[in-house]
């Protein structure tokens, strides 16, 4: 290696190693605040209790340590990896096994798709003893986890044969776009990703979805009515409402509406529903009311186009990620500097160490404004619920979600700005009770 190789890899580790003490930092200010913060907040007093709140102080401290714990894992194998240019090894060892499968070298997309598929077995390997330990021990430990050893299993299967299903032929469709695309490779491969992207979000509720989970439509009763009535008041195109079987996998409970394009469906989580546990004489869920003003905010991203507005700024980043791509890719230092002997340039890699490395600063910096943008939505459509008048259900259902879901109230503002796509409770809190009051004087 030259000194210009030296220099670039020292830069790469350098940016990768500052983000993550920056994250630690982070981190490790929200780990104290668990430790310290022994009182409820005022404003949420009357509605949780000292058992509720201990339990969310613990399962934050428990999740705060997990993930100080596989962050540190990950910078040391990130390292290790670039430093003994592992990079280059898998791609070789790639070039080797399509050797003996009787395919040259030269056949360079069916390479990177045997090098892809090395990559994601590595990643499904290595991370899987963090999966094991997040589910059946962290989880476990809180009450959360439900899924058997059985229906864990299969749950990964699908999940590593999806994921290869699906990028092995848009990588490459990808490859082959770059290889023959011109001077306008950047133009055609955007379309081809913003075609393939909104086509996975198209089919994703109806073919992708159903292949984990079961989905059933919610019966006849008050609940499928309310939910019928405010979709007809707002002109909102539902198709049909289902119940997701999520306590198969977790009681943590959600809801959302699917469909980019014509009529759309809104699923709603089994663990959403208001149940009483008779054995621990413990209600979890909400109440019809709840969940309707839990809907009134989803469809009030619906409402102010929230879905269409970041699909645009998704692709707009696209475009110039690609263009990045365009001026660098073909400068022979980043594969040398992995370990590639000159002249060897393989597409994929140049995706991998531009997209991922050479930009990471870019890419951090995105991240942090679209969690900031993913905030301001989520009180425009909080604002919308309250606009319906569903402020004090929409209230009243996140609390409940909070103490089910031992959702810690207190965050470091520090930590809150650069991880949280939602508001804090709190904020969420304050911001509903002042859009209620000022709807009052209106």
């Amino acid at each position: 290696m030259d000194f210009n190789e030296d220099l670039l890899l020292l830069l790469i580790l350098m940016f990768i190693w500052v983000e993550y003490l920056w994250e630690l930092y982070l981190s490790l200010r929200q780990l104290h605040i668990y430790k310290t913060n022994n009182a409820i907040p005022e404003d949420l007093n009357q509605m949780l209790n000292e058992e509720s709140f201990k339990k969310a102080r613990v399962y934050g401290i428990d999740k705060s340590e997990f993930k100080i714990a596989k962050e540190l894992f990950n910078i040391i194998l990130t390292t290790i990896i670039l430093y003994k240019r592992w990079v280059y090894t898998v791609w070789s060892s790639s070039e080797s096994f399509a050797g003996i499968l009787n395919i040259s070298s030269d056949q360079e997309i069916i390479v990177s798709c045997i090098f892809m598929t090395f990559v994601t077995g590595f990643n499904f390997i290595v991370n899987m003893p963090f999966t094991i330990y997040a589910n059946f021990v962290l989880e476990e430990k809180h009450g959360f986890n439900k899924q058997t050893a059985g229906f864990f299993i299969k749950d990964q299967i699908k999940s590593l044969a999806l994921s290869l299903v699906i990028t092995l032929p848009i990588i490459s469709a990808a490859i082959y776009i770059i290889m023959l695309g011109g001077n306008m490779f950047i133009v055609w491969l955007w379309l081809f990703t913003t075609v393939v992207s909104l086509f996975l979000l198209t089919i994703y509720p109806s073919v992708i979805a159903p292949i984990f989970d079961k989905f059933e439509p919610l019966a006849e009763g008050n609940l499928r009515n309310g939910i019928e009535n405010l979709a007809s008041q707002l002109k909102f195109p539902l198709a049909q409402v289902y119940i997701v079987e999520g306590s198969k996998r977790s009681v943590h409970s959600n809801a959302y509406f699917s469909g980019l394009f014509g009529q759309k469906r809104i699923v709603l989580f089994d663990t959403l529903l208001e149940k009483h546990d008779e054995v621990k004489n413990v209600t979890t869920g909400c109440t019809d009311s709840e969940i309707l003003g839990v809907l009134a905010h989803e469809l009030g991203h619906w409402k102010c186009s929230h879905i269409y507005k970041s699909i645009v700024l998704t692709e707009v980043n696209l475009l110039l990620l690609f263009t990045a791509f365009g001026f660098l890719f073909k400068n022979s230092l980043l594969y040398t500097t992995l370990g590639f002997a000159p002249g060897t340039e393989p597409v994929i890699i140049g995706l991998i160490i531009v997209l991922q490395l050479i930009l990471a600063p870019y890419n951090s910096l995105l991240s942090f404004f679209a969690t900031a943008l993913s905030r301001k939505y989520e009180f425009e459509a909080d604002n919308f619920a309250v606009g319906l008048n569903y402020g004090d259900q929409l209230r009243s259902s996140l609390i409940k979600l909070g103490k089910d879901n031992l959702d810690y109230p207190i965050y470091d503002k520090l930590y809150s700005a650069w991880y949280h796509s939602h508001p804090t409770l709190l904020h969420r809190m304050e911001n509903i009770k002042n859009q209620m009051a000022n709807k009052k004087k209106d």
